[in-house]
């Protein structure tokens, strides 16, 4: 009669998950700390073991084990099945393969295997050591999944799997990621531990190294091998084993011959050979995939004079070619998942094969005296021979004869089953002395083993005699090197950035943009690609290798590596700063710099609208990591009003002095030795005395021979020496070098440095651009506002003054 439960859903998930959990962490996806196996992979060992396909034997259809397996052990997909099965005869993925097969059974490139139809199997030899004495009641036995037979809890395991072939595994809540270890020296490690349990991990170290991946390779960090070791968690660094070979035309290749461990080769090259397609990197020439039955070989060719080392620093950076490998050893340990130290493991192991040897020792005992009971028996029946003859033909059956042997002479049931048994050749002279030969040995043998069960120590040589014996028949060398320190991967800019000229423009709305000479001469120099009202503040040929400084009003310093600049058509607008950077809604770049290198010498002078003047050296506003996201401040205001009106760059020692001019037409001139030099988030020095309702307009740095061009907000251009404005001192009014009118009186709007009479452009508040040439007008005194040039009526009001952007000439 069934029962209905009223429970809730809460109650009812959490009970079924938590099943579910038990079940995919205890049978499925970790493995036991005793031998070091999943479910699948034990029923896999037995089952194939069960039906005698051992490495002595012929190999057979993998289907047929898989049937096995599945019909007997493992009600699940025979692809899982077969996966597991694959795996542990793939030697790039386990250091001593369990099975051995014939046919494709995949490949380091990630292809899959064959069907199973198609290949063979057979245990390997190590397996058998897996499977050794498993009949002598060495281990636990519980039903399969339909009660038909029994099958192992766990394999005795005579070599400590676990650490030998490692595990890797995703469970409920769980996962474990356990490398693979030199097989000599975790049994060497156990030895060790055997004679000193209280050895500290320094001591297991001394034979554990770290890591003995199938696939070779380097391993870096022995601190993170330590850390793995003590809390079951590290980190290690796992790079290919490669060579640089100089080739013929003074060129080199990089050989790779070892890769990391589980690392797909196929991928590996494909990404590789991206890097020289996509020309990521300059100076790779091919990539090739040499691999053969001999072993594994990628060779890189490089270029002619390129730097070999840099590139493989690259590619290490870049590819599979160097990985992390994070231990996480998790196993089952007494039906409890547990993150797991070195020792914790070799100590559990040693505590295993203990009881192993101790229940192979009794099982041998018992049968010893059984065979010992049976042996006492026949001799005393040979010396009363005539008797027992008599008796046994005097008796009706076999069943009367053995009663009649019990009861007369006081055989046991045993012994006399023996006897009735005996064949008539064995009632020789010879046989007798057998018999008493083989009593002997079987009495040796008795108080042997009674010494092993009574005695730890006796116990333990058997454990180490063992031990000894997996390391003479299958000690292997280690084939991964292990360095103490992780290298530090140093790429030089020559590596990572193709060397090409490109034109870079930044226009006055933020749109930046770089284009290839080729697109740049193919177009029409005034499709440059901006919008009706935009125009360009900075055109320049530049190389990818250049960086770009750009200044904006508000203080805000936007730095681009000159190859990080979207490449555009010269017919395309390009990409706005504000996509990558925000600028507030009145903020615009003001100048814009390249430099060859981020370790220039030389400092920007910087000055504001309200009246401030500083010096930064260039080191101070080099890039942070996050110049992509966040600009640099180069200019704290006092006050919210405040703007920067200009930045200018010395590169060494200019025999120069500071101009300063405000909106009222004063302007002041002195030293620059008179700016102190400061750092990037500060104000500066007052430049300029100002009046009330006054302001700077800007700055330049100029010469007593040079000239200036000024313009007027009603449109004057004003062409004036320099030599006519004194050197004064910092700070104070400065001259007027416009003349006072009572009536609409001009106010200077910008001003600029001519040089050689080259061509000037006056840019409107309403984005009209109107072209000046110096040559066509003559200096002009202190006390004149120049000529009307401008109809503010028709162009409007100019806001701008700057040597004209000249088209680039291209060679």
């Amino acid at each position: 009669m069934s029962k209905i439960e009223n429970m809730t859903l809460e109650d009812v998930m959490g009970d079924r998950f938590g099943r579910y959990s038990k079940s995919i962490i205890q049978e499925r996806a970790l493995p036991d700390i005793r031998d070091g196996l999943k479910p699948v992979q034990r029923r896999i060992l037995y089952a194939m073991n069960k039906d005698g396909n051992t490495y002595d034997k012929g190999f057979r259809k993998s289907a047929k084990s898989v049937g096995n397996v599945m019909g007997n052990f493992h009600p699940h997909g025979d692809s899982s099945i077969y996966e597991a099965l694959v795996r542990m005869s793939q030697d790039w993925k386990v250091r001593e393969p369990l099975v051995e097969m014939h046919g494709n059974n995949g490949s380091m490139d990630g292809d899959p295997p064959a069907a199973m139809r198609y290949t063979e199997a057979r245990l390997s030899k190590i397996a058998g050591e897996m499977l050794a004495d498993i009949d002598k009641d060495t281990v636990d036995w519980i039903l399969n999944f339909d009660d038909t037979e029994y099958e192992p809890v766990v394999l005795p395991a005579r070599f400590p799997n676990l650490l030998v072939n490692g595990s890797t595994g995703i469970s409920a809540g769980y996962a474990t990621e356990i490398p693979p270890h030199n097989l000599g020296e975790v049994v060497d490690a156990l030895l060790y531990l055997q004679k000193h349990p209280d050895a500290d991990l320094d001591e297991l170290m001394q034979f554990v190294k770290g890591p003995d991946f199938p696939t070779g390779g380097i391993i870096q960090g022995i601190d993170g091998i330590k850390k793995a070791y003590e809390t079951g968690r590290g980190k290690i660094i796992v790079r290919a084993k490669t060579s640089i070979e100089n080739i013929r035309g003074n060129k080199s290749q990089i050989v790779i011959s070892e890769i990391p461990y589980e690392v797909n080769k196929a991928q590996l090259v494909k990404k590789m050979d991206e890097i020289r397609i996509n020309k990521k990197i300059e100076g790779i020439a091919e990539v090739r995939d040499e691999s053969d039955r001999e072993g594994l070989s990628i060779v890189v060719e490089l270029k002619k004079d390129v730097d070999s080392k840099g590139i493989l620093n690259y590619l290490f950076k870049n590819t599979d070619l160097q990985i992390s490998y994070n231990f996480n050893m998790v196993a089952i340990n007494n039906m409890r998942p547990e993150r797991l130290s070195l020792k914790k493991i070799l100590q559990e192991y040693l505590i295993y094969q203990r009881s192993i040897i101790r229940k192979r020792t009794i099982y041998d005992l018992n049968k010893a005296m059984d065979r010992q009971h049976i042996i006492q028996g026949l001799i005393k029946a040979l010396s009363i021979l005539d008797k027992v003859i008599k008796t046994i033909r005097a008796s009706q059956n076999r069943k009367d004869a053995r009663d009649n042997l019990v009861s007369e002479y006081e055989f046991s049931e045993k012994q006399a089953d023996a006897i009735v048994a005996l064949q008539l050749y064995r009632l020789t002279n010879t046989d007798v002395s057998q018999l008493e030969a083989e009593a002997k040995q079987l009495a040796d043998q008795i108080e042997t083993y009674n010494k092993i069960l009574n005695n730890e120590n006796e116990l333990d040589k058997v454990l180490s005699k063992e031990l000894k014996a997996i390391l003479k028949n299958y000690r292997q060398d280690r084939v991964t090197e292990i360095q103490e320190h992780i290298d530090e991967l140093k790429i030089s800019m020559e590596v990572t950035i193709p060397d090409e000229d490109v034109v870079v423009m930044v226009s006055h709305d933020g749109y930046i943009k770089r284009s290839s000479m080729r697109s740049y001469t193919a177009s029409y120099s005034k499709e440059s690609g901006l919008k009706e009202d935009d125009y360009s503040m900075f055109l320049q040929k530049l190389n990818t290798r250049d960086h770009l400084f750009m200044f904006t009003n508000m203080g805000n310093l936007i730095y681009r590596p000159v190859f990080e600049i979207n490449d555009y058509k010269w017919k395309d607008t390009g990409e706005h700063i504000s996509q990558t950077i925000g600028l507030n809604e009145d903020e615009e770049i003001i100048a814009v710099y390249p430099f060859k290198s981020l370790d220039e010498v030389g400092q920007f002078i910087i000055a504001t609208k309200e009246g401030y003047i500083k010096r930064v050296n260039f080191e101070k506003l080099k890039p942070g990591r996050n110049y992509r996201k966040h600009s640099l401040i180069y200019e704290k205001f006092k006050s919210d009003t405040d703007r920067v009106v200009g930045v200018k760059y010395l590169d060494g020692i200019v025999d120069k002095s500071v101009l300063l001019i405000s909106n009222l037409g004063l302007a002041l001139r002195y030293s620059i030795d008179e700016i102190s030099v400061n750092g990037a988030r500060t104000t500066g020095v007052k430049s300029m005395n100002l009046g009330t309702d006054d302001y700077v307009v800007g700055f330049e740095l100029v010469g007593s021979e040079d000239t200036i061009g000024i313009i007027t907000q009603r449109g004057a251009f004003k062409k004036q020496s320099v030599s006519d404005i004194p050197i004064t001192t910092r700070a104070k009014k400065g001259i007027l070098i416009i003349k006072k009118l009572k009536n609409d009186p001009h106010k200077v709007v910008d001003f600029t440095l001519i040089v050689d009479n080259s061509p000037l452009e006056v840019i409107t508040n309403r984005r009209r651009i109107h072209d000046i040439l110096p040559s066509e007008f003559t200096l002009s005194s202190r006390s004149s506002n120049g000529l009307f040039l401008i109809d503010i009526d028709a162009e409007g009001i100019p806001a701008v003054i700057q040597p004209k952007i000249m088209e680039l000439i291209i060679s």
